[in-house]
């Protein structure tokens, strides 16, 4: 996808025409190494050769507007009312994020009104009846040490319209929406139904994914102490492995079509012997297949330790009717079983008596309170979101972009999915700390010249 400066256009409600109270506090900033002024722009090439390649003078440049607080805003703090939605899977880090907006909000911005939606977009639907809560400073004290969100969520589409009729008859003027690309798309229905009404509501998202698989971004909150936990699990996994005869230790990680997890996982570990992701299909079977290499593997050194996200080898598991979940999404068929199950056959029939320790940890990854870390980026991406908000943008996200916090508009991030490059630094450090080929089914000289082109 080649981008072009209008890709990265912001849209705004208008003319911030209102004195922030914040703006006594930016003094005379301008931009540094450390700070980017509201009126610059975050280039989105970084490279020499991605400038020259453009052909254009450095003010055409395509450039991303930079997050953070403005002199002026669109909203009076004192008139409006913000509404916040948690959808999609958990994630750690979402209740961060709610106390981040509502603390921003009211401690900021003088703001006094918001409420939050129950259980995802269902929660603006009255045939649900779900409440709605209000939000204040006392009501989200200590949240931020809890797994999950308080909010509640759901996955699915809701009727747009009677989304924005809610939002309407509760006079909601800011609309915040933390998840994924399916939300992200939910909220680019609500954000076109507003403006097709003639509303001045600002929609702004908070990208949400554990896969770490939203594009424009450098990784998603939560996604730190995703793999941390996940590391976690494949420690565990070589302890038990190790502790007996022909040990292989399996675990399943989540990573619907992006492998971060895996990745990050075992680069944090450091002993497992071999990454399967989505992105880079392999081969079960034959001599220079997956299983040869694993039976190699336990035959030198005893054990052996494997981390599979859950959307790979997707091609090894055909036949029975494909089935969606409530959002579209289509489910995935079990590849841990089967590489648990295929792994006994291979090392029995080769004479090996293999002892299978098999770890499937998705629901207690997804689960726990964010780390330090996420948590600190949980709050910067709140602070972000109330500041972009309170000076009109809307249908746009929160992301940091080469470690700079930037506006997003929302078409973009859903516009592809962020995957592991095979052909990039993450996949061949990996490699390199495996020692795995690059392409299980290719002879070992045609792996090796492979190895930075997959």
């Amino acid at each position: 996808m080649t981008i072009v400066s209008a890709d990265l256009d912001v849209r705004t409600l208008g003319e911030c025409r209102i004195d922030s109270p914040l703006a006594g506090g930016l003094g005379a900033r301008r931009t540094s190494q450390h700070y980017v002024a509201e009126s610059d722009r975050v280039l989105f090439d970084d490279t020499t050769t991605m400038v020259v390649e453009r052909g254009v003078p450095a003010a055409d440049l395509p450039g991303f507007e930079p997050a953070g607080p403005r002199r002026r805003i669109f909203f009076d703090p004192s008139k409006i009312r913000a509404g916040i939605v948690t959808c999609g899977g958990l994630c750690p880090g979402l209740n961060d994020v709610v106390r981040g907006i509502v603390l921003q909000l009211t401690q900021l911005y003088g703001v006094r009104r918001i409420v939050g939606f129950r259980n995802g977009y269902r929660g603006f639907i009255p045939r649900y009846g779900d409440p709605t809560v209000e939000l204040t400073p006392a009501s989200v004290n200590g949240i931020d040490e809890l797994g999950g969100t308080v909010l509640g969520t759901s996955r699915g589409q809701q009727d747009v319209g009677e989304i924005v009729d809610c939002l309407e008859r509760m006079d909601v003027n800011i609309l915040f929406v933390v998840g994924g690309d399916g939300s992200m798309r939910g909220a680019i229905r609500i954000a076109q139904e507003v403006r097709a009404r003639g509303c001045r509501i600002a929609v702004v998202g908070i990208p949400k994914t554990i896969d770490n698989d939203i594009p424009f971004i450098d990784h998603s909150f939560g996604f730190q102490t995703a793999f941390a936990e996940a590391a976690r699990f494949l420690r565990a996994a070589q302890v038990e492995a190790s502790s007996v005869p022909n040990g292989v230790g399996l675990v399943k990680l989540m990573g619907r079509h992006s492998g971060f997890i895996a990745c990050y996982a075992r680069l944090a570990e450091g002993d497992t012997d071999f990454v399967l992701i989505p992105e880079v299909p392999f081969a079960l079977d034959g001599e220079h297949g997956f299983l040869a290499h694993l039976g190699a593997r336990v035959r030198e050194k005893g054990f052996a330790v494997v981390a599979v996200a859950e959307g790979a080898g997707q091609e090894h598991l055909t036949g029975g009717q494909e089935a969606v979940d409530a959002s579209g999404n289509r489910k995935l068929k079990d590849i841990g079983s089967l590489l648990r199950d295929r792994i006994v056959e291979d090392l029995t029939a080769a004479g090996v008596e293999p002892v299978i320790k098999y770890f499937d940890p998705s629901y207690a990854i997804r689960s726990v309170p964010a780390n330090s870390f996420d948590s600190v980026y949980c709050i910067q991406l709140a602070q972000a979101a109330v500041h972009a908000a309170m000076a009109g943008r809307t249908e746009t996200v929160i992301g940091r972009w080469h470690g700079r916090y930037v506006h997003i508009p929302m078409a973009l991030v859903v516009s592809e999915r962020s995957q592991v490059d095979p052909n990039g630094e993450l996949w061949l450090s990996v490699l390199e700390a495996t020692g795995q080929p690059a392409r299980f089914g290719a002879a070992p000289e045609d792996a090796a010249t492979s190895l930075l082109s997959v």
